[in-house]
């Protein structure tokens, strides 16, 4: 049978997984009744935890909000799962603050794990694999991180400070739809208030955030993560392709996705659906040329160049080498 300071121990990690506990709730998980729930809560307030008491038919214990609790219990699952998303988060540079935060909390976790949870760490950890190098990315500042996310949840103007590619600096008001995290770095999406527009900005390029006064109302149906990737799609690039392609959407988009690439599909017809093969005009802007005539040649479907001109001759040129390859004896 369970110590009493291990029960309270027990409470004190129900207490932590967050929202309010009844009495009955405890009592069942503990396996008391609910008078010694009620001495086991006395215990930990006398251990200066702040253990709030809410009435009404839904009460029950809570701990105060923002109260930083030491000590931090995981079960042994738990910690396996805190330091794999340090680990893949360093792996697709999704770490905020410098690597060197991630790498001191996994530290410290690693510290207190017991010998055979370790043990099997290292040996997930040897076994393996990424696809991809690990990305050597700029990280977002914790706290203009957590302004934002702020702005975003209240629906408050916030503004920033800002650094574009070209290196110009310049102060903005952002309606702030949402925080997207893709491809290794932080984005934030809304709608810039002093032009008017919708715009994407990459978080580590923020300075400084703050919250203004006031409120916004987001547009209805807003997809933060689909804006970003349009955003990505009809960005100002050196090149204009236009070009069309026989075959159904998910063709398409194994080898041009979203982020890339926009498709305009014609109304279907009777029977007609998503799978089905058919002519769409694909958009995109690219800065240079040379990746797209060995995507379309993956592609392997029928395609027509409308612009421009430059990609067809980009991709005549890579077919009579593949040619002259396998002529070679």
């Amino acid at each position: 049978m369970p110590r009493p300071t291990g029960r309270v121990l027990t409470l004190l990690e129900l207490l932590q997984s967050g929202g309010t506990r009844t009495v009955a709730e405890l009592a069942d998980r503990l396996g008391v009744e609910g008078r010694t729930v009620r001495r086991y809560v006395d215990q930990l307030i006398e251990l200066d935890v702040p253990v709030e008491s809410v009435r009404g038919r839904y009460g029950g214990y809570r701990l105060a909000p923002g109260y930083r609790l030491p000590p931090l219990m995981l079960s042994d699952d738990e910690a396996l799962a805190v330091l794999l998303g340090l680990v893949a988060g360093r792996r697709a540079g999704l770490t905020t603050m410098e690597r060197t935060a991630s790498e001191t909390a996994s530290a410290k976790i690693r510290r207190v794990l017991p010998k055979h949870i370790a043990r099997r760490l290292d040996t997930l950890l040897d076994a393996l694999a990424f696809t991809d190098q690990p990305g050597d990315f700029d990280t977002p500042d914790a706290e203009v991180l957590l302004t934002i996310a702020d702005a975003v949840r209240h629906r408050r103007p916030v503004s920033i400070r800002y650094t574009d590619r070209d290196g110009r600096r310049s102060e903005r008001t952002l309606h702030a739809y949402g925080v997207v995290a893709h491809a290794g770095r932080w984005y934030v999406t809304g709608q810039d208030a002093r032009i008017g527009a919708d715009r994407t900005f990459r978080l580590d390029r923020i300075a400084d955030a703050r919250t203004l006064p006031g409120s916004f109302e987001a547009p209805v149906g807003t997809d933060p993560a689909q804006r970003v990737l349009s955003a990505f799609a009809t960005a100002e690039y050196r090149h204009e392709v236009t070009l069309r392609i026989h075959g159904t959407v998910g063709q398409i988009r194994a080898h041009l996705p979203a982020s890339v690439a926009s498709l305009e599909e014609h109304a279907p017809t009777t029977g007609e659906d998503g799978a089905t093969e058919r002519w769409l005009r694909v958009r995109l802007r690219a800065e240079r040329l040379d990746w797209l005539p060995p995507v379309l040649a993956a592609l392997d479907r029928p395609f027509v160049i409308e612009r421009p001109d430059e990609l067809r001759a980009l991709v005549i040129t890579l077919a009579d080498r593949l040619t002259s390859y396998a002529r070679q004896a």
